[in-house]
């Protein structure tokens, strides 16, 4: 794999800059509903040396009923700050599951303009099955400024999607489960219909990784792509089930070279919950 501190690093990378002063490890772990884990406890339990914690719920924008959607810009700066990760910083983000809500962080990084992250490829569970150190010591926290410069192309809402989906100018690509795309599956958020977007393309993004939970080659990237009948001469809009996932797919295109990609922040758990929103099966 080649490292890229802009994208994905190995934990041979991270273990060789573990002590430097300028990096920022940020664990990202998150759960579904009805998971019945607690990603800050084991957080606490036990981490990388010197990861402060991301709670992907906390770090969002209460003023919206959806889950876990952006927050504002001052609460985002505010949080990373009081975190002790600012300007200047390279940092790393990881997940329990392998790939899974690392990438949300990464995406939320770059859509608050700041272009030194990475995810660590394989996470937690590829550190620890390589014996690399652990350890439930809190990090030294010291403060740092962050400039933020906002991306707004980067994140789309449920107008842009709505439009997109209509004039087929835009390639929506959803990263759920196909039972769950095709409509057969009851969603894990209650109340929700089931289906996906009119127009959009299934790719789940488990097809993106390999069985130890890292990231595939940029070349068997596009050929998964290639294969899902994803038109990658169109920008793209990824969604999901709540716009975790989503950014898994954003991650791989960066990896391939293509830039245009953004974010539909509210996923299904908001398409699917508006009845005036046409939705597909099948």
């Amino acid at each position: 794999m080649q490292d890229d501190p802009k994208t994905l690093v190995s934990t041979d990378w991270l273990a060789a800059h573990l002590r430097d002063p300028d990096i920022r490890i940020l664990d990202a772990s998150w759960f579904l509903p009805g998971s019945d884990r607690d990603a800050h406890a084991e957080y606490l339990a036990g981490h990388i040396p010197g990861a402060r914690f991301f709670d992907i719920d906390a770090i969002a924008d209460k003023r919206s009923d959806l889950p876990h959607m952006v927050p504002p810009v001052e609460k985002f700066m505010s949080r990373l700050r009081a975190m002790g990760v600012g300007d200047g910083h390279q940092v790393v983000v990881y997940d329990s599951h392998g790939l899974f809500s690392a990438a949300r962080v990464w995406w939320m990084f770059r859509l608050m303009g700041q272009m030194n992250v990475a995810v660590l490829d394989g996470g937690l569970p590829k550190w620890q099955a390589e014996g690399r150190p652990f350890t439930d010591l809190p990090p030294v926290i010291r403060d740092r400024h962050m400039i933020v410069d906002f991306q707004p192309q980067m994140v789309k809402d449920v107008t842009q999607v709505a439009s997109a989906s209509k004039l087929g100018d835009y390639q929506i690509i959803d990263a759920r489960a196909p039972e769950r795309f095709r409509g057969e599956a009851v969603e894990p958020r209650p109340g929700l219909r089931a289906g996906h977007i009119p127009n959009s393309i299934n790719l789940p993004f488990g097809e993106l990784l390999n069985a130890d939970g890292t990231m595939k080659e940029p070349d068997a990237l596009r050929a998964q792509f290639e294969a899902a009948k994803v038109d990658l001469s169109k920008p793209a809009i990824t969604s999901c089930g709540s716009g975790v996932t989503a950014a898994i797919l954003c991650l791989a295109m960066e990896r391939m070279g293509k830039t245009d990609h953004a974010l539909y922040d509210g996923s299904w758990a908001e398409w699917g919950a508006y009845p005036g929103l046409r939705i597909a099966t099948g």
